[in-house]
């Protein structure tokens, strides 16, 4: 089994790349999916926030996801908090989630991990994929696809690791600044290269 992590910069199009691999064959675990899954009413998760956070944020029964996001981008203590809680969760989710994909005979499994390179989880794969775009393509993708203010997402990205120093670090790159077919053919590449490694 080849275990592969996929990472990116805010807008720069993982969730494409990470769907063309899921249509190749891989088992796509994604870091996003399991935030939600912890989150959950009713599970640790949700129960460790409501009591380090307060009731006010949860809305209709679940956490008030927007309104903590606001909180923590703005104070990093209340960040560290909040990761001290979810990332072992997210993990853990994770792990479980690989495992089962093992079992069910995948050979090629990708996790799909916004954050990969800022919390030094790099070592765990055996390839990490960077999806790259310049940063000034990351800021207009954010606001002409996600509606976000300039500064907003100007914000977004200066709270990441630079992507430039993400492209560094990575052991491949897909550059995703030109055609959904010029994308696609380096992800069948890469495709190519996993299998041919594994």
């Amino acid at each position: 089994m080849k275990l592969i992590g996929l990472t990116g910069g805010a807008g720069s199009g993982k969730s494409t790349v990470s769907a063309t691999l899921r249509e190749l064959g891989a088992a796509v675990i994604d870091a996003d999916e399991a935030t939600h899954a912890v989150y959950e009413p009713g599970s640790p998760g949700f129960d460790a926030v409501v009591s380090e956070f307060g009731p006010e944020y949860v809305r209709e029964g679940r956490i008030d996801r927007p309104r903590l996001g606001e909180l923590v981008f703005h104070d990093k203590d209340a960040r560290r908090r909040l990761n001290a809680i979810v990332h072992p969760l997210v993990r853990e989710w994770m792990a479980a989630r690989t495992a089962e994909a093992v079992e069910a005979g995948s050979e090629v499994v990708v996790q799909d991990v916004p954050l990969l390179f800022e919390n030094g989880l790099a070592g765990l794969y055996s390839m990490v994929v960077l999806v790259y775009v310049p940063e000034h393509l990351q800021v207009k993708r954010l606001v002409d696809g996600r509606g976000l203010t300039a500064e907003r997402a100007r914000a977004m990205i200066a709270a990441q690791m630079p992507i430039e120093e993400k492209r560094k670090l990575a052991s491949h790159v897909i550059d995703n600044s030109g055609s959904r077919e010029a994308t696609r053919r380096q992800v069948d590449r890469l495709w190519i290269d996993a299998l041919a490694s594994r």
